[in-house]
């Protein structure tokens, strides 16, 4: 059974910093690529951050660009987002996805990270 659970949501000052964590099981973490999404109500899901099968092959949102960071631990099978310098406007549902080659594509749950004072 296939299963992404995100973790690390939860209510943060302007400024500050969350991790969240996807935890990976019933498929071969190490061949997916992974990625982090967010939502917000009536806007479409957008891609917020991206890591291949290579643990050094990363691509950013520009708006999350030298505040985020992707990362991925495959004897873990996790993934993480480091998120510093938090702004109101990072207020989302965030999302975990892994895609395949074939592709088979799997969604997590998803976290809700809200940045207010």
């Amino acid at each position: 059974q296939v299963q992404l659970v995100e973790s690390g949501g939860g209510l943060v000052q302007p400024g500050g910093s969350l991790r969240l964590s996807c935890a990976a099981s019933g498929f071969t973490f190490s061949s997916y690529i992974m990625s982090w999404h967010r939502q917000v109500p009536e806007k479409e899901r957008e891609l917020v951050a991206l890591i291949g099968t290579a643990e050094d092959a990363t691509n950013y949102a520009d708006s999350v660009k030298g505040r985020f960071t992707i990362s991925r631990d495959n004897n873990k099978n996790t993934v993480y987002l480091q998120m510093n310098n938090l702004k109101p406007e990072d207020t989302a549902v965030y999302y975990c996805r892994a895609v395949s080659l074939t592709p088979d594509v799997y969604w997590g749950q998803g976290t809700q990270v809200t940045v207010s004072s």
